[in-house]
């Protein structure tokens, strides 16, 4: 299946092929890039209600009394959340403290997580709630 650009590439190779009359080419390449208008708004719009539904389904997974309905959010905030602080607070920190009581400490023993491996999810869970501000300062309901 063709992607919208991929048509629109093809159309246009059949248009500079088949019409020689400059105006009528004018004419069916403005048709064309009219239909690639539209058809970019319709994804768009296929984009924006999925991310409504999502909305409407994070709503009322959040308003559930059941734990593992409303609580898997912020398990894997607090998760993630928990990642970062060691990372970049504790184990510094403590490498810090060991090594001055003990300078002969080898701190490659201590694990390391990988941050690197966690961010796609945390980003993810912040851009929804960046989303909800954004609309929230745009007055959108």
């Amino acid at each position: 299946m063709f992607g919208i650009g991929e048509a629109v590439a093809a159309g246009l190779k059949v248009i500079d092929k088949f019409i020689p009359d400059p105006q009528a080419k004018a004419d069916a390449i403005f048709k064309l890039k009219t239909l690639e208008q539209q058809g970019d708004i319709a994804q768009l719009n296929a984009f924006v209600t999925e991310m409504t539904g999502q909305v409407e389904i994070n709503k009322i997974e959040a308003a559930s009394n059941n734990i593992f309905k409303s609580g898997w959010r912020p398990f894997i905030g607090w998760t993630c959340g928990s990642i970062f602080a060691y990372n970049y607070l504790l184990q510094p920190f403590f490498i810090f403290l060991v090594i001055i009581f003990n300078p002969e400490f080898d701190h490659t023993t201590l694990p390391n997580l990988d941050s690197g491996e966690v961010m796609p999810v945390l980003m993810g869970l912040l851009g929804l709630g960046s989303l909800r501000t954004f609309e929230k300062h745009k007055g959108v309901a």
